[in-house]
């Protein structure tokens, strides 16, 4: 299939209200309009009163959904190598400590129909671990809301802030 460039100006994102991360289990953005083809994530300064992974999750106007989600993330630093999968959602970091925090960019294409790539970079603030994950999720209906939350979805957050911005 032949691609052709659109002429004009590129169109610019909407940007959501940025959100604390410093207290709760979950931040939401809802709302999100119908037509939506690109989502970016940003997270500053995230970190956690536990161990467990920060994790992504999409939903439509049935919620957020937290099954059937094929992700995988990974991490390198300067001991070895580590990774963790996840059916839950769009995990960010295979394993955290409770003092660390993190920061994030994830970029969610929709590819077809209902269905989500997304891919995301980070690291562990003031040490050398690069974290990257990539996934896919296919929706019931349109998205229009987005969760950050935890594997285990009990541990509370307690730094940083998150913000998207949407195409």
């Amino acid at each position: 299939m032949a691609l052709t460039r659109a002429v004009g100006p590129m169109a610019q994102p909407a940007l959501g209200t940025e959100q604390a991360t410093t207290s709760g289990t979950s931040v939401d953005f809802t709302g999100i309009p119908a037509g939506v083809k690109m989502i970016l994530v940003s997270i500053v300064g995230l970190s956690g009163n536990g161990t467990s992974p920060f994790q992504i999750q999409i939903g439509d106007s049935g919620g957020i959904e937290s099954t059937a989600y094929s992700s995988v993330a990974g991490f390198n630093d300067a001991v070895g190598v580590g990774g963790l999968a996840s059916s839950t959602g769009f995990i960010l970091v295979p394993a955290i400590g409770a003092v660390n925090n993190y920061s994030f960019t994830a970029v969610m294409v929709l590819q077809s129909g209902t269905t989500w790539v997304c891919q995301a970079n980070g690291h562990q603030n003031g040490a050398t671990v690069v974290t990257i994950s990539n996934g896919h999720k296919t929706l019931s209906a349109e998205l229009d809301r987005i969760r950050l939350t935890t594997v285990n979805g009990t541990d509370t957050f307690d730094a940083g802030s998150i913000n998207i911005a949407y195409f």
